[in-house]
């Protein structure tokens, strides 16, 4: 999922009309909700981030911003123990554990009785009706479906039996998938191709999502911003500055054990969680998501007192914040007023280069093909991994080659006969070595968001380029509005070069080698558009094992092979400093599906 990350599409067809009256008038629906402007008597909880969604359709939920509010608004069979660390999975809509054959191909899965969708006119009498397992195989289908611009589908494809020829008979949502199958109302039955040991991961994501047909059939295009779902909260309004969520009253009461969520007083009994113990989420009256772009604005907000409740330390705050950066300790008059929490992502900032485009990737022309390799790892070589880290991420970040990042289990800590480490001279002798000079150098354009810390990205980036030879003038930044405007990019190989962030959707070093697998080319996941036999042969036979040393060996032949096609200069992953006010009861995360501790969050009267 990419974190400025997993592409979204982009809502400027809506009328501005039509996104004024869902802001004004949100709350106004039968169902009785306040109005998004009066939170008079009601326990809120502000909470900031650095982007917004373009869509709250769960077929387009491919970044960390829209499954924040996602799995609020909606249930997903399963989910994570709030506190556990590492991540571990738990049943969420699925009434316990799935009976799995002995064959490891078919999964099947319980739903809980009495869960109710909220009320919503696109159901008769305006009612909402019980969640079904019918309702679980529509969902899993629209991502199979092009008309809905599905950007999930590289979860399932190949995977469940007959459901990617379902799509190529037309998508018809009323014939049966034999490996998708509603048994009765409460019985789910998923049939495998072949074993896939991270499934019920996948059904811990944003994208599976559970929807009902009646919804995005009422409200066709506007179900992007319309969401109806069985989640602990119920959208008010939704902008591209804040969207307001209340309390969803008919959410099912599960009270708390702490114990079973993962919790540890020595590492987490500062921070008041006991007191949610055996109580039944959500506990707060209202939701607020504030977007703020721009890092001194969002940390102002959160300073203020009276607007944001959490956010993440901005680079140009942190001396001023910390006392240490090893270890990580705050001021004493920040340690007075907020909590704090520190880890590493489970994720990693990297760039990629997209193949299709001939002037650095595949080329008609072998030999020219072979001098963009070179010309790849050139610019590779002239990356400085501890300037952009103490630049852009505080000095904190944790500096690693390859794909496999850092936090799962298959990281090769001693992978030391690659160098992260910027070598010009190397770089330099490997443009002449392949007669790249000055004048024959392709223009590079440098894609982005518009704003002032990407443009600082860039010239950093430029400027290293013009250290091995590159001229200047060759390097252009082209900028795009929003996020949504860059991922389109993205996902329609538009540009040579791919800058961006990736958090882990389930913590497998799976998930970021599936990066590079041939068929998930654009618009897949796969920005490189690589296609290696070799590569592609070991992903499919590593794809079907369980975590084994076996599996282990496999997954670092893969990674060593990225290295080696010079397709990629990684990496970095970052380390998330999380503050919060001290009159929040939460233990606040952004990683893996992100959002998922929000119906756990209590604010003291």
């Amino acid at each position: 999922m990419t974190t400025s990350l997993k592409a979204l599409t982009n809502l400027r067809w809506l009328p501005a009309a039509l996104m004024a009256c869902l802001a004004a008038c949100g709350g106004g629906d039968d169902a009785g909700n306040s109005s998004p402007g009066s939170s008079a008597g009601l326990k809120v909880y502000r909470h900031s981030m650095d982007e917004s969604p373009t869509s709250l359709d769960p077929v387009q939920a491919s970044n960390v911003y829209a499954n924040h509010v996602l799995i609020n608004a909606y249930d997903t069979l399963f989910s994570y123990q709030y506190l556990a660390r590492p991540y571990v999975l738990k049943p969420n809509l699925a009434d316990g554990w799935p009976e799995i054959s002995t064959d490891t191909l078919t999964y099947t899965i319980r739903l809980k009785r009495g869960v109710r969708y909220i009320d919503d006119p696109c159901f008769p009498d305006g009612k909402g009706r019980e969640v079904t397992a019918a309702d679980v195989v529509y969902s899993l289908k629209r991502h199979f479906d092009p008309a809905t611009r599905p950007q999930g589908a590289w979860l399932w494809q190949g995977r469940i039996v007959g459901l990617d020829a379902w799509k190529e008979a037309g998508s018809n949502y009323d014939q049966e998938v034999e490996g998708l199958r509603a048994l009765d109302d409460h019985t789910l039955q998923i049939k495998l191709v072949q074993p896939y040991p991270q499934l019920l991961d996948t059904l811990a994501q944003g994208y599976s999502s559970v929807v009902p047909r009646e919804a995005v059939e009422h409200y066709g295009r506007e179900f992007g911003i319309r969401p109806v779902g069985s989640g602990p909260f119920r959208l008010v309004s939704y902008d591209t500055a804040r969207i307001v969520m209340d309390r969803n009253p008919g959410f099912r009461q599960e009270p708390v054990d702490l114990a079973a969520e993962g919790y540890d007083p020595a590492t987490q009994g500062q921070y008041g969680l006991e007191r949610i113990e055996g109580r039944s989420p959500p506990f707060i009256d209202r939701l607020e998501f504030q977007f703020i772009a721009d890092a001194s604005a969002r940390w102002n907000s959160f300073t203020k007192g009276d607007e944001a409740q959490y956010t993440t330390i901005p680079n140009e705050q942190i001396d001023r914040v910390l006392t240490s950066k090893h270890p990580i300790t705050l001021k004493p008059e920040y340690a007075e007023k907020y909590f704090f929490y520190a880890g590493m992502e489970a994720g990693f900032i990297f760039q990629t280069w997209n193949l299709l485009d001939p002037e650095f990737g595949y080329n008609e022309d072998p030999e020219r093909e072979r001098r963009n390799k070179a010309l790849r790892c050139a610019v590779i070589k002239s990356f400085d991994w501890p300037a952009r880290n103490d630049s852009f991420y505080g000095g904190i970040g944790t500096i690693f080659p390859g794909i496999i990042v850092p936090v799962v289990p298959e990281f090769d800590p001693d992978l030391s006969r690659v160098s992260v480490t910027r070598d010009v001279a190397g770089a330099r002798k490997l443009l002449e070595d392949n007669g790249w000079n000055a004048a024959n150098l392709p223009m590079f354009t440098f894609g982005t968001t518009a704003n002032v810390l990407n443009r600082l990205m860039f010239e950093q980036f430029r400027a290293w380029l013009k250290d091995i030879g590159y001229p200047p003038e060759k390097v252009v930044l082209k900028q795009y509005a929003t996020f949504g405007d860059i991922s389109k990019a993205w996902k329609q190989a538009e540009l040579p070069w791919v800058v961006k962030g990736w958090g882990l959707d389930y913590p497998d070093a799976e998930n970021t080698l599936q990066l590079f697998y041939g068929p998930n080319s654009s618009p897949g996941s796969n920005d490189s558009n690589w296609r290696n036999p070799e590569y592609d042969a070991l992903y499919e036979q590593s794809s079907v094992m369980l975590p084994s040393p076996e599996r282990t060996e496999i997954y670092r032949r893969m990674n060593e092979m990225v290295i080696d096609a010079c397709l990629t200069a990684t990496g970095l992953a970052r380390t998330r400093i999380h503050l919060w006010h001290k009159d929040v009861i939460a233990l606040p995360d952004r990683e893996i599906v992100g959002g998922f501790f929000l119906k756990y969050v209590d604010v003291e009267d």
